[in-house]
């Protein structure tokens, strides 16, 4: 398969002309000869003789040839595909297959690109397309014509999650069956998914039968990085990942609070050929608890993410022991079994120089634990008990174990009643034989653990039999007994064993259900809603989806596709349950795209022996138009060198000495060297407190405008916002300060509410960074006017216009929302003045917004409608600022293009309109204005 390929192959035909164009430049006329003309010498030193044309040098023929070559190959858009991706396969479809999970956000650009040139090479050859994203729910798919699949690739963004590419077998096997012989190109991210190992046999048995064509692009190695946490010792350990040695030996981890400021940093470095590196964090647990997020710094990938939860959190636990001095030694003591179960996940502390048990109480308390454990601990005073009550019911959590000082005693800490007096121990009772636990009930927080047939209670503390008892039973013997008891008391919780914390009542403590079951408990700490068990509690608590994560691992409003989970989910995040926090804040989940003992593994793809590989960057298209235009200028500049050669200018005496004595031509020369300079992009003057960077901008509320680098499109906006800031000044409270012309990629954009971006299509694209913080901007409550002014020239379901066809090129790595065109109950034709439509210096463009949410169905009808916040993108092509723009006296600098002699009252009625939406919000919704708005309105 070649790799050049012609946009306009007809273009070629004019190489036929290149003989005959020999034949013309071998002709050149002879080099004029100076002759004086003296007057006594006029007739002896003329030359009679007739002169004949001479022929042109082989080597300026030549040059000539190429120049004409090189003229007409440009113009035939000659197309450097060095991989021949998406073209030469006749007139089969082709079918684009990309990985879009997370592993693809670290190139996801560079996928892009590549995918992109596989269609466009594509609709050179007039082959129909269809384009899938491999971590997309599978669905049914056709061929479309390539601009179709060019508007389906720029909607694909990286999911949050691992690809599920065997799920897409069924709709590949069936596109294949319709369209035999077509061709595959897979790129492929290099990383195995989730439960994918037989897509690739899959794959090459599909293109084998239907006799289609594969190639596989991909990097030589996974370049992607990943990010696991786990909990050791007491520590936080951080894993990074990678599927392979790719030369990314190292990097940063980053831990972050809930506003994402850091709070601490680790460096991590793989050792050679290994996959894993780790990163531990010792901190103080209140500042460990404060962590929400850990990164790795750089990497743009949801992936490479770990979000915290309550469950992740290190609870401050108390231990307490009622025994006395000689009981309290290791492996005899309840305190010895209790701190071993707890270390693993909490920050276990236990008094010091104390002198009693209330005084140890008071100790812990003082030390603002979150959880305090009472191991054989009888009546406490009422000083000390009435501290304990006030301490579980502002959320703190009481846990007690049983033994022969409880039994005996008449303590209201507990959660239910217990028999006093009776059988041994004073209330205990003996078996003859070890009584097991019976299966955890599903509405206990233990759901899901299983006991182990081996487990032996001998003995335990009694609950009275009442109504409440069943549902403060968390567990129980297998006839029936309590064994784990609890209740909620304020905002905190009371939970009882009803076995000792030692192993002289049961062998529970030897058990790992033992320390699963604390784990359990002590999650439950500050929990703010009911404990499971309690009657409310009759399942599983279900947690909607609050924020999660996008592919390239921010943290955003959830999509319509994200369902809730149970509050036990540990399950690594799917299409249905994205990463990101559910719940409550303050008692909420979090899912993450990888579980803790998750890795990343290499794709096999051996089983695709009959495809043709390639590399991402193998496969980049070169347009050869611009390197053949500017080979062309070259040979002119040096074919001109040469006829000035020939002609005897640039010999000594020759142009020099022509030029002599003439200043007007050498001041003309000078001018077409200064015109020849590269010229600087030409900047709007500022004024000098309108720095962006500036203490004025963080004082005063200013607009801004993104300066393009072409010099009208810039004083337009300039002028523009500053009529707009002189309305804003007459007609509203507000007194804006002059506007602003930044650089995305240099200037801070907080100072700015509102930022207009006009659309200059023969300006060169931003950079990344300009996009990533613009796209930091709208996240974070800052709206964007972007201004494709074609309002004029763009046609509904026409071809995009250059201003339309750059924007979608700038927008094609940003996740904008989903928009609709300003519908008129819409917050943002009430902000100020009552408008319908946004005019500008044409009124035929329409002007969109981020889309609002359905109205309830049977909702009372508003004026106005909005929805949680400021819409953070407006669309328009109506060239505003130029019915914006104003004179230094005020008078309008361009004509407006309309029949309404009112078009430039609403324009500035539509600017004010949008300023003052971007400023309030969408309090003009708010049922408090319903009835002047109604007035005004006539209804």
């Amino acid at each position: 398969m070649l790799g050049l390929t012609f946009a306009a192959p007809l273009a070629l035909a004019a190489l036929i002309g290149l003989p005959a164009l020999w034949f013309l430049l071998r002709v050149t006329p002879p080099r004029p000869r100076r002759i004086n003309f003296p007057p006594l010498k006029l007739v002896a030193d003329l030359i009679p003789q007739r002169q004949t044309p001479a022929r042109t040098p082989p080597w300026l023929l030549i040059l000539r040839l190429l120049i004409a070559a090189a003229l007409i190959l440009a113009v035939a858009g000659p197309v450097w595909n060095a991989g021949g991706v998406g073209a030469g396969g006749g007139r089969s479809a082709l079918l684009v297959l990309l990985d879009n999970g997370f592993p693809a956000g670290h190139d996801w650009r560079d996928r892009l690109r590549v995918a992109t040139d596989a269609v466009e090479g594509a609709a050179r050859d007039g082959r129909p397309v269809a384009v899938i994203g491999l971590a997309d729910a599978p669905a049914s798919f056709e061929a479309k014509t390539p601009a179709a699949a060019l508007e389906r690739l720029r909607a694909l963004v990286p999911r949050p999650i691992l690809p599920t590419r065997d799920a897409h077998l069924a709709t590949i096997e069936a596109f294949l069956d319709k369209n035999r012989g077509a061709g595959l190109v897979w790129i492929s991210d290099g990383v195995a998914g989730a439960n994918d190992t037989r897509f690739a046999k899959g794959l090459a048995g599909l293109v084998g039968d239907m006799g289609a064509a594969l190639t596989v692009l991909r990097a030589d190695r996974p370049p992607a990085l990943a990010l696991t946490a786990t909990e050791n010792a007491g520590k936080l350990v951080t894993h990074a990942l990678r599927a392979a040695p790719n030369g990314r030996d190292a990097g940063v981890i980053r831990a972050l609070d809930q506003k994402g400021l850091p709070l601490a940093e680790r460096d991590f470095a793989f050792a050679a050929d290994a996959t894993e590196a780790d990163a531990t964090f010792e901190m103080p647990v209140e500042l460990r608890n404060s962590i929400s997020r850990l990164e790795i710094a750089g990497e743009r990938s949801a992936g490479a993410v770990v979000l915290q939860d309550e469950r992740g959190k290190r609870r401050r636990v108390g231990l307490v022991f009622g025994g006395t001095l000689d009981q309290a030694q290791p492996l005899l003591a309840p305190t010895y079994y209790l701190s071993r179960a707890l270390q693993p996940f909490a920050d276990v502390q236990e008094p010091r120089g104390a002198k009693g048990t209330a005084d140890s109480i008071n100790q812990l308390l003082d030390n603002q634990v979150s959880v305090l454990v009472l191991a054989d601990v009888g009546a406490l005073d009422e000083k000390t008990t009435a501290r304990v009550e006030s301490f579980v019911k502002e959320g703190g959590m009481l846990l007690r174990f049983a033994g022969p000082r409880l039994a005996a005693g008449n303590d209201p800490l507990v959660p239910v009643r217990l028999r006093r007096g009776g059988r041994t121990l004073g209330g205990t009772l003996s078996w003859d034989s070890p009584k097991t636990l019976a299966p955890f009930p599903p509405e206990s927080p233990f759901a899901g653990l299983t006991p182990p047939p081996d487990i032996g209670v001998r003995r335990q503390i009694l609950a009275e039999p009442d109504g409440d008892l069943p549902n403060r039973t968390w567990a129980s013997l297998q006839d029936g007994t309590p064994i784990v008891t609890a209740q909620k008391r304020g905002q905190g919780t009371i939970v009882l064993f009803h076995v000792t914390a030692d192993t002289t009542w049961s062998n529970l403590p030897l058990s790992g259900l033992f320390i699963d079951m604390l784990r359990r408990v002590v999650a439950l700490a500050g929990a703010s809603a009911p404990v499971q068990g309690d009657a409310a509690r009759a399942a599983t608590p279900v947690l909607a989806p609050r924020v999660t994560l996008d592919g390239f691992g921010a943290l955003g409003s959830p999509p319509a596709s994200a369902t809730a989970v149970s509050a036990d989910y540990a399950d690594r995040a799917n299409l249905e349950h994205p990463p990101g926090f559910y719940g409550p804040p303050d008692g909420g989940i979090s899912v993450n795209a990888l579980k803790p003992d998750d890795r990343l593994k290499p794709l096999d793809i051996a089983a695709l022996d009959g495809a043709r590989f390639g590399s991402l960057a193998g496969a980049e298209t070169l347009d050869l138009r611009p390197s053949l235009f500017t080979l062309a200028l070259l040979l002119l500049a040096l074919d001109t060198l040469a006829g000035l050669w020939l002609g005897g200018f640039l010999r000594r005496g020759g142009l020099a000495a022509r030029l002599r004595g003439r200043p007007a031509v050498l001041a003309l020369a000078g001018l077409v060297l200064l015109a020849a300079l590269p010229a600087r992009p030409a900047r709007a003057e500022e004024p000098p407190a309108n720095r962006p960077n500036g203490i004025e901008s963080a004082l005063v509320t200013r607009l801004a405008y993104v300066i393009t680098g072409d010099a009208a499109v810039d004083e337009a906006s300039r002028t523009g916002l500053t009529g707009l800031t002189q309305m804003l000044a007459a007609r509203t409270a507000l007194e804006p300060g002059e506007p602003a012309g930044i650089d995305p990629a240099k200037d801070e954009l907080a100072f700015y509410p509102l930022i207009y971006w006009p659309i200059a299509p023969n300006r060169p694209q931003p950079s990344d960074v300009a996009i990533r913080k613009i796209d930091a901007f709208m996240r974070n409550g800052g709206s964007v006017l972007f201004d494709t002014r074609d309002g004029l020239t763009a046609r509904p379901g026409g071809p995009p216009t250059p201003e339309g066809a750059y924007l979608r090129k700038m927008l094609a790595t940003l996740e904008v929302p989903e928009l609709e065109p300003v519908p008129l109950d819409h917050v943002l034709t009430k902000a100020f003045y009552l408008v319908d439509s946004f005019p500008g210096r044409y009124a035929t463009g329409q002007t969109w917004v981020e889309a609002l949410p359905p109205a309830a169905e049977g909702a009372e009808r508003r004026p106005a409608r909005a929805g949680d916040g400021v819409s953070p993108i407006i669309i328009t092509g109506n060239d505003l600022a130029a019915a914006w723009a104003v004179g230094r006296r005020g008078e309008p600098l361009y004509p407006v293009v309309g029949g309404d002699q009112r078009q430039r009252e609403m324009a500035f009625r539509g600017g004010v309109n949008i300023v003052m939406y971007t400023l309030t919000g969408n309090y003009k919704a708010d049922q408090v204005h319903v009835p002047a708005l109604l007035e005004r309105l006539g209804q």
